[in-house]
């Protein structure tokens, strides 16, 4: 689980994913939108708000991922170390979490970038959100075996 000290290396792993990875399918202004969420601050209150767990690679952060009901929010993976099963282990604890805490169905917002990663891990997409000219594919997966 993540603890106070991981704010700032959380932030920083969001930025860097963010701006190298999502820029590809994302416009700047976008990227930087997206970014003011992620700022110190903000991941200071996702942590009061959520449950939010870390990957650490030689004691730093290199990866993050959050429960918020049976929402998978804020799944980011250091630039690099993406490729490498990083992103998977999150979502695996997340979801071991989540079933822990009696979710039978877990959804997800994907990013455009992300949408093939989540569908390899079973999530199904279930709808497109918009906000303005930024596209979310709202995807779910039953826990239940």
């Amino acid at each position: 689980m993540a603890q106070e000290a991981d704010i700032e290396a959380i932030s920083a792993v969001i930025l860097s994913a963010l701006r190298e990875t999502n820029s590809k399918d994302y416009s700047p202004d976008i990227i930087s939108r997206v970014a003011e969420n992620f700022t110190p601050a903000a991941v200071r209150k996702l942590l009061d708000s959520r449950i939010v767990c870390v990957a650490t690679k030689d004691e730093n952060v290199v990866g993050t991922a959050s429960l918020d009901g049976a929402v998978i929010r804020t799944v980011f993976v250091s630039p690099s170390m993406q490729g490498q099963g990083v992103g998977t282990q999150l979502m695996a604890e997340i979801e071991l979490i989540a079933r822990n805490n009696g979710i039978a169905t877990l959804a997800v917002p994907s990013s455009v970038t992300a949408q093939a990663f989540y569908a390899k891990l079973g999530y199904k997409a279930i709808r497109d959100n918009f906000h303005g000219n930024e596209r979310t594919i709202v995807m779910e997966r039953s826990l239940e075996q």
